[in-house]
Formats: C-alpha cells, structure tokens, sequence
C-alpha cells in the first residue's frame, strides 16, 4: 500500500495563513482563527471569523450622532412630516415650476420674523447635487428617488445667539416624491440628517428638534435648537421659532402667483399675520464664493449677529 505522504505542519500553516491574510486579518487575528480550529473544529471557525470579521470591517452600526457632537452631522431629537397646502397644487410638479430656487429668492430677507421672534441670517449655500446638504447614504438615496435637483439652506440665529435655526428647501419631481420623502424621513432622521452650515456664531447643540412640510413639489425642513444643547423649558417657544423659519416659504407662493398669473393669499400656519422683511444685497449665487469648495454649490455668512444690532 502507498503512504500518502503527510504534509508539514509549516506548510499547512503558510497556507492557512496565506488565506487569512487574503481576508484582510492580521499576524495575531490569524493567530486566534488557528487556534479556535484546533481547539473547538469548525464551529469555532465560523464564530471566530463573523467576530473578527465584524471587528475589521465595523459589523455592528455605529451609535447615532447626536447634534453638534461631530462638526457636519447631527440628529434632531424628534420630527415630525404635514401634507401639502390646496393653495400650492399649481406647483405640485416640476414640470409647471421649472425655474430653478436661488438663495436670493428663499433667503434674501436679512431676518425672518413671527411674533416677537426674530432671526437674523447667518449663512445661506445652494446645493446642485442633493446629497451634498446631507450625511447617510439612506438619505442621499431618498433624496436621488425624489428626483431631488437642488438643496438651498438657510442658516439663522436670535440676536441674543440663545436659539438657532435651519431652514432647508428640497427641489423634488413631484408633490407625490415630495410626500414620499417626508414619509421616509420620519425613520430616516433616526441615522442620517440634513449638513448643518457652518457659523462661529451659531451651531446645534446635544438637543434639537425638525419638522417637514410637504409644499407642492418642494420638501421644507425646519432644524430648531437651543444653541446651548438645552431641552426647551416653559420659556422656550420653539412653535414661534418653527414659524419664523417658514417665512421662508414665502417665495413658493410667489411662484404660484407666477404660474397661475392671479394674486394668491398665502394660506399661513397658525400664528401672527404676516410681516414684511427688510431688504439687503442679496446672498452669493453659485460660483461667486471663492469659499465654495464644491461645484454648482455657494455659501455665504452674515456679519456677527452683534454688529448688525
């Protein structure tokens, strides 16, 4: 009878290594991988790998940012999506509002005012490719099925620097892809949020709140926070704020009145009348920031909040 000749255990080793390397696990990792085959068999193979594998490669998610922990992401606290208005169905699709949003049309107002709240503007970008206003890839992929074409940001402040707020306007396909993507983001915000812009003046702290209103086929989202980190307290009107920021909102009625060519009454959520907003130079538009690192995008910042008092 022929022996079969047996293999060294040096060359059983240098394979098995050579296989374990090809799966990206180190000189100790491998250490560990043998062992666990010598001393419990294949079971021992298959956990041993899923844990090492798990720990290269981050298998278990990571835990959700809160605001203002990790400059660029953050998580609102809760957020909450409403429907569209019947006043703006003439601009349910794209196709009847083609003109594309500029920070001038949306946050050309210096401040934005409800009640006894005002907010004075920080810094406003324009964003041509969607997924550049956020963080998670859930979201930019959201955003990419809504057909969204534009992100335009507004980032504003109480004179006091106590609250701080961000406005943010999607272009989508549809008031259907609009209604779409709030409803997606109800569980989205959870593990993927809107970029806050950037201020020295301003920033979200480990609280905040958001709310989405679906407005024909744009998606607007409200960002408001204390920008110490606080929960509100009895003295903290964050419903006034919320309303402050929708002023914003102004220029898609405006667009109705364009596309239907007859005055329209701006139906208001519940809250003061109307108030006029001063005027000023109007934000830079994209490519006239020298600050703007990304194509197609821009950005601008106010001057301090104490010397425009």
């Amino acid at each position: 009878m022929t022996k079969r000749k047996r293999r060294s255990s040096a060359q059983a080793e240098g394979r098995t290594g050579a296989a374990l390397a090809d799966l990206g696990l180190d000189d100790r990792q491998q250490r560990v991988v043998v062992w666990s085959v010598t001393a419990g068999g294949v079971l021992a193979i298959a956990l041993v790998l899923t844990l090492v594998v798990n720990a290269i490669g981050g298998g278990q998610p990571q835990s959700a940012q809160v605001s203002g922990e990790v400059p660029g992401e953050g998580l609102p606290a809760s957020f909450q999506s409403w429907p569209s208005l019947k006043e703006l169905a003439p601009i349910a699709d794209r196709k009847a509002d083609t003109a594309p949003l500029t920070v001038q049309e949306v946050f050309g107002a210096r401040t934005l005012t409800a009640g006894k709240v005002t907010l004075r503007r920080l810094a406003s970008r324009l964003d041509q490719a969607c997924a550049g206003a956020v963080w998670g890839a859930d979201l930019s992929e959201a955003l990419a099925e809504a057909g969204c074409g534009q992100a335009v940001r507004g980032l504003y402040a109480t004179a006091d620097g106590m609250y701080v707020t961000q406005y943010t306007l999607f272009n989508l396909t549809d008031a259907t892809a609009a209604q779409s993507l709030a409803k997606s983001m109800e569980s989205l915000y959870r593990g993927a949020w809107v970029q806050p812009l950037a201020s020295s003046r301003a920033k979200f702290g480990a609280y905040s709140e958001a709310n989405a209103y679906v407005l024909g086929h744009y998606l607007g989202v409200t960002w408001i926070g204390r920008a110490d980190g606080a929960e509100p307290g009895e003295k903290d009107d964050f419903i006034m704020l919320g309303l402050a920021a929708r002023e914003a909102e102004k220029a898609l009625f405006r667009r109705v009145v364009k596309v239907t060519g007859v005055p329209s009454d701006p139906a208001q959520p519940p809250g003061p009348a109307d108030t006029a907003q001063p005027t000023e130079e109007p934000p830079s538009e994209p490519g006239a920031s020298p600050a703007v690192s990304a194509p197609g995008a821009s950005t601008s910042e106010e001057p301090s909040v104490s010397a425009a008092r």
